[in-house]
């Protein structure tokens, strides 16, 4: 086919920006197939200046979504696509992330600080230990959270406490706070020259000072960890235009779609019914169920998160959320710590080459346990090791992991609802290790069916952009979204033997608990 005519056929265009933990993406899709076009990708550095501490430089982050904008460009232009076709940008993003930055300068204050992050396990201790019985879910009614190093609230609050920077510029009313989607729409849509400060609902969900049920900032919220509401971005639908692009290649384009990652997944896999779910995994894996226009609180430590706001007249849809915190982050730590892989690629082989973890065990419980334990004091381990243990049973190990937290979360919201799901949609970079996708059906006794363009947040994130008001190049009506093929991976080991391994992992997370306590030596400010 002519080059000419290919760009006829190709109609409005929508890419996305998707700056995740590990990484930032850049990706065009067409808007009438959901076909992806092109894309970009640059790795993301982290540093981990103390035990347990996580952060990424916020001009980094800046920088690589400018230059995987200009590098897509590039390729589109290779490929005969004109850029002018590109009608609207959205934004997905690692959640929880905190930033805070002056406004007249737009120098940011200090690192970011990754959702990640242990150093305010102090600070929730204290948080805690203030609370009527010392619960945890104190604020749970109003967040749909329990009180945890995880949410951005406790971060601003170390923020405030411990750099003077941040101090100094939240007294002389200089400061912004955001998460990472905040961020980077101030500064893509002019920064410090007119830059838009907002970000969206299920964004603000995940900070602990946003109200699910009123869907604003909560005053009362934000007394409790002495946080002014003045700093805060304003919050507004998942699907509106925020403001136009001011530099690069794509300026004077509007970006009008901005979803957490989790959410933007939710979107891109179709979960739009009431008990329609998907597990993502990527650093961490999440397993989100659409609840519909009512938020349920789980009974069986789950979070019940903003899942989107489709338009600013459009309700708000809620869904039950399972957070782990390490899934692919297993395997940088195997490659890059350890140093006994060379890719995730080679993971696979490795694993794949015994077949078995042979007894050992690995619980990741480097940030603590996330859901459904919540327990900050936990650290990893491995155990179940005999002189017959070797490295190809440790990749096995970490492999298995994946699967049995995401059984955990499953087994909880399979409680929290009374409805099982019948099969397990799952997206994310690992989804292309066959072994892992076999591994899970395995291990849930389920289906896993996995969608074959993986790119599943960035979807979410373009359609939520294509289908905004004053854009509409992209319906989000049922009979409008484009046909999906998958590929399915079937259960192939009897359930007994699935049910005795997963006994054991239990044993193993038991194991890992009350580990780290901040009396003990902790590395703690």
């Amino acid at each position: 086919m002519a080059a000419s005519s290919h760009r006829i056929m190709l109609g409005p265009l929508v890419a996305a920006i998707d700056q995740g933990t590990s990484s930032t993406r850049f990706l065009v899709f067409n808007s009438k197939t959901a076909e992806l076009l092109s894309h970009h990708q640059v790795e993301i550095k982290q540093s981990f200046p103390k035990e347990g501490w996580v952060e990424e430089d916020p001009k980094e982050i800046l920088q690589s979504v400018y230059e995987c904008m200009e590098r897509t460009c590039e390729k589109l232009t290779q490929l005969n696509i004109d850029i002018s076709n590109i009608k609207a940008i959205g934004v997905t993003n690692q959640r929880e992330t905190t930033l805070v930055w002056d406004k007249e300068t737009g120098e940011p204050l200090y690192n970011a600080i990754v959702w990640l992050d242990l150093r305010t396990q102090s600070t929730v201790e204290r948080l805690i230990n203030k609370t009527p019985g010392r619960n945890k879910n104190h604020l749970k009614h109003k967040t749909g959270l329990p009180i945890s190093t995880y949410f951005s609230a406790v971060k601003l609050r170390w923020l405030m406490d411990n750099v003077d920077e941040v101090h100094e510029a939240v007294v002389s009313h200089r400061a912004m706070f955001g998460t990472v989607d905040a961020w980077l729409i101030w500064c893509l849509t002019g920064g410090k020259t007119g830059g838009v400060h907002c970000t969206d609902v299920t964004n603000a969900s995940r900070t602990m000072l946003f109200n699910i049920h009123t869907m604003d900032w909560d005053p009362e919220l934000c007394k409790y960890f002495g946080i002014p509401m003045e700093i805060l971005p304003r919050v507004r639908s998942s699907s509106e235009i925020y403001g136009l692009m001011k530099s690069g290649a794509l300026s004077g384009i509007p970006i009008s779609g901005c979803l957490g990652d989790q959410s933007a997944a939710l979107v891109g896999q179709m979960c739009f019914q009431d008990g329609q779910a998907k597990n993502t995994y990527g650093t961490g894996c999440f397993l989100l169920r659409n609840t519909g226009v009512k938020p349920v609180m789980s009974e069986h430590g789950l979070l019940t998160t903003v899942a989107y706001k489709l338009g600013r007249d459009k309700p708000a849809c809620y869904a039950l959320e399972g957070s782990v915190a390490i899934a692919g982050a297993v395997v940088r730590w195997l490659q890059d710590n350890l140093g006994i892989i060379g890719s995730s690629e080679e993971l696979e082989k490795l694993a794949a080459s015994v077949g078995t973890s042979y007894g050992c065990y690995f619980v990741p419980a480097f940030s603590g346990l996330y859901a459904p334990y919540w327990e900050p004091s936990a650290r990893g381990i491995i155990c179940g090791l005999t002189q017959f243990t070797n490295k190809s049973h440790l990749a096995f190990a970490a492999l298995e992991a994946v699967c049995f937290q995401t059984r955990e979360i499953l087994d909880a919201m399979n409680q929290d609802s009374g409805i099982p799901l019948t099969q397990l949609q799952v997206d994310g970079g690992m989804t292309s290790n066959k072994l892992l996708m076999q591994l899970q059906a395995d291990i849930l006794c389920i289906p896993v069916v996995k969608p074959s363009m993986p790119e599943t947040t960035a979807l979410g994130a373009a359609m939520a952009a294509g289908a905004a008001e004053g854009v509409s190049v992209w319906s989000l009506n049922p009979e409008d979204l484009s046909e999906v093929t998958s590929e399915k991976f079937e259960p192939q080991i009897n359930p007994e033997e699935s049910e005795f391994r997963y006994a054991r992992w239990k044993k193993a997370v038991e194991k890992s608990m009350n580990w780290e306590t901040t009396d003990s030596k902790s590395g703690q400010l």
